[in-house]
């Protein structure tokens, strides 16, 4: 793998943030996954033949498709570059197990300032453990999972600040009493919105809130190959990464 001029594939290169990718990739990119190929733009529907060419694959392809990918990338020795949502347990797992393989990067979110979002909604779930957590994201009317991945990931970092379990505090069922320590989420779906998300602390007698709104879905292009850059990096070694790790936060 070279760590100066990597071969970047795009799975899912159709979709709107992989015409983005692609875009970004420029003349590293070498061709890319669909379902309907196109090999005048070297687009194939095969994800091994993808892979075979590839030093790292940026993929935003949809949840029901990763297991797949994740033996052709393994098998291949191909980098992978995750930011698909809404996997169920056995994708997860894919996922875990292909990063035994070869070297992994799975983000929710690719924004440099989200990432530091999650940084700080670890340290504030941590400082004020005993606030209640509310997370309410908004996302274009397309949008196929809610709550988003990115409010989930959200989510996760408040909770493992405070040491809990996520999957024994999260609260999707706004109905009834708020439970003590529970993490909430409320999504709104409309237009055209790339992406909106508030995490928001409440105590008695005062708030904190955090913020972040994606204004171009450039920017989540922009961070994918700069995950791809690092995750080809010649001296990456198998395993699981994250955003975290490309831009050195805790």
């Amino acid at each position: 793998m070279s760590s100066t001029s990597p071969r970047i594939g795009i799975a899912g290169i159709t979709g709107r943030l992989g015409h983005l990718c692609a875009e970004e990739a420029g003349p590293l990119l070498v061709g890319g996954l669909s379902r309907t190929a196109d090999p005048a733009r070297n687009i194939v529907t095969d994800a091994a033949e993808l892979a075979g060419t590839c030093d790292v694959i940026i993929d935003v392809s949809h949840a029901s498709l990763v297991p797949a990918h994740a033996k052709a990338f393994a098998k291949a020795g191909c980098a992978w570059v995750l930011g698909t949502t809404g996997l169920d347990s056995t994708a997860q797992q894919a996922v875990q197990d292909a990063a035994a393989q070869v070297a992994v990067l799975q983000a929710a979110n690719f924004s440099p300032a989200l990432t530091m979002l999650l940084s700080l909604a670890r340290q504030l779930g941590a400082a004020l453990p005993d606030y209640d957590a509310e997370i309410l994201e908004v996302h274009h009317r397309q949008k196929l999972d809610a709550p988003s991945g990115t409010a989930l990931a959200i989510g996760r970092a408040v909770a493992a600040g405070r040491d809990d379990e996520f999957e024994a505090v999260k609260r999707l069922d706004q109905n009834g009493k708020r439970p003590d320590g529970a993490i909430g989420f409320a999504s709104l779906r409309g237009g055209q919105v790339v992406g909106e998300h508030d995490l928001r602390f409440f105590a008695a007698d005062e708030e904190i809130s955090l913020s972040h709104r994606a204004l171009d879905r450039r920017v989540f292009a922009r961070g994918a190959l700069k995950a791809a850059l690092w995750l080809a990096d010649a001296r990456r070694t198998a395993g699981l990464y994250g955003m975290q790790d490309v831009l050195n936060t805790p």
